[in-house]
């Protein structure tokens, strides 16, 4: 190995022993809380929901670079007929498309929205979706490339609907008859005291199609949709049984809503699904009355991801292949502390696992959503620096970089990063190294290469050769796997 190669590796350790990031995203000015739901696939976007000076909740998208900004008044030129933005509960991979729900004045109504915010690629456009004939709707996700949109929706029966980060209305008929509209926020509030006699209709929109209403369980007249996948043909969300007991399901056109079942109890709830709508993830009662969170396939079933030691966790959000699911769970002193769950770790304490980014006495309490590689992870805590509830995104990983150092015992580098027709990964094993799996995903987290499948090295230099001619341009990342941890290297393809 000549000099150059040797300062090569020499700059590579050095690299390899930088940690996980933590960034707490703040509030807005003179606000007291925020929460994020959503993050993209580069880690670069993040949005939800902040409290303004006024105490009322705001959508907002945060950058590294512009910090977090409220989306009212950055497309104020969009919302100039007292429209609002009230909370933004998912983004798409590529950080573009924003939904959320909001107030439409046009129509007075509380409304899902779509914001792109690329349109034309120059121009924005904001989108409201409309009810099915019903009062109100709110939109909870979004398909990778902006055109499906799901959530829940009053129909036209008058079941109106109360759910997620925005606050909504039971005093809509009421609103209807006052001289003066007057505040919308005060109306609001109104709907905590009683949102729970409400009833709702999951949907899933097109621009071609409009709001489609996605029926229920039978005997039921209750559903709501939280989660779809990649390509938009898979939702996930919520229904109500003949029984009134809330159930799972799994929506696609050919199959209908599909009863996902329980742990053993009563109710269930899914939050979460992977790319291709194979996996399903949320919160299930067991035969013991215990909320768990769950991960389901068609092959396994619904099987129970445990607890941090104390009696409640759900989970909220999962990777694109399914490996990586987040949410919140109680340790034993019945504390939230947010959560990763994978099958090699079982469920990990994120407050434990990144417990030096916490001296300060800092607390991650509920993790929402995770990008589609697995690598970053974004949700709520408390950040004793400010003394206040704020949205946290945490990078597991940078490029390169493990999460603890010489966790694999393996070191990957691309030869070239810039890649045209063929890329060599060369690996160079310590040791020996078990289950050693190479994948690679693109910027939406589909897996487009999957090399060496649960492999033995030996320890020395190891080369694999990949053919990248008949791929997209764009930003690929390559994730290597080993039995005792995991690592990250971009891959840009270039034409």
């Amino acid at each position: 190995m000549g000099k150059g190669a040797a300062r090569w590796w020499h700059a590579l350790w050095l690299v390899w022993m930088v940690v996980a990031r933590l960034t707490w995203l703040g509030t807005l000015p003179g606000g007291d809380r925020s929460w994020a739901t959503g993050v993209s696939a580069d880690g670069s976007v993040v949005v939800g929901g902040a409290e303004n000076a006024e105490g009322w909740s705001r959508a907002f998208r945060w950058t590294a670079s512009g910090g977090m900004e409220d989306l009212n008044i950055t497309y104020a030129h969009l919302l100039t007929d007292g429209s609002k933005l009230y909370a933004a509960n998912a983004i798409s991979p590529d950080g573009r498309y924003v939904v959320g729900g909001g107030y439409n004045a046009a129509t007075r109504r509380i409304e899902a929205f779509l914001l792109d915010t690329q349109w034309t690629g120059v121009e924005e456009r904001l989108t409201w979706l409309g009810t099915l004939g019903g009062g109100g709707s709110l939109a909870t996700g979004v398909s990778a490339d902006g055109s499906v949109v799901v959530g829940v929706t009053e129909n036209a029966a008058g079941k109106w609907p109360a759910f997620g980060s925005v606050v909504v209305s039971e005093a809509w008929n009421a609103a209807w008859q006052m001289p003066a509209f007057g505040s919308l926020e005060e109306v609001i509030v109104e709907a905590w005291k009683a949102a729970w006699k409400w009833k709702w209709r999951a949907f899933r929109w097109t621009a071609a199609g409009g709001m489609q209403n996605l029926g229920t369980l039978p005997g039921s007249d209750e559903s709501e949709a939280r989660g779809v996948s990649a390509d938009g043909s898979v939702v996930v969300g919520s229904a109500r049984n003949a029984a009134g007991q809330w159930r799972a399901f799994r929506w696609t056109a050919a199959g209908g809503m599909q009863n996902l079942g329980t742990l053993g109890g009563d109710h269930s709830w899914a939050a979460g699904i992977s790319a291709d709508g194979s996996v399903v993830v949320g919160e299930a009662e067991n035969a013991a009355g215990q909320d768990r969170a769950f991960r389901w396939t068609a092959a396994r079933g619904m099987r129970s991801l445990g607890t941090l030691g104390g009696d409640w966790s759900e989970a909220y959000g999962v990777s694109s292949d399914g490996s990586v699911v987040v949410g919140w769970a109680e340790n034993a002193e019945g504390q939230p502390h947010a959560f990763r769950w994978t099958a090699a770790r079982g469920m990990d304490d994120l407050n434990l696992t990144y417990a030096h980014l916490l001296t300060d006495g800092s607390v991650l309490e509920v993790a929402n959503a995770i990008s589609p590689d697995g690598r970053y992870i974004v949700g709520q805590g408390y950040n004793a620096a400010t003394g206040r509830d704020e949205a946290f995104l945490l990078d597991t990983r940078r490029p390169g970089v493990e999460e603890r150092s010489g966790a694999t015992r393996v070191r990957l580098r691309l030869l070239p990063q810039l890649v045209h027709e063929r890329v060599a990964l060369e690996l160079e094993a310590a040791e020996a190294a078990g289950r050693v799996t190479i994948v690679v995903s693109d910027v939406l987290g589909r897996v487009v290469a999957e090399l060496l499948r649960g492999a033995v090295l030996p320890p020395g230099v190891h080369r694999v050769e990949l053919d990248v001619r008949a791929w997209a341009a764009g930003q690929y990342t390559v994730v290597l796997r080993t039995e005792a941890g995991s690592t990250a290297v971009p891959l840009a393809v270039v034409r």
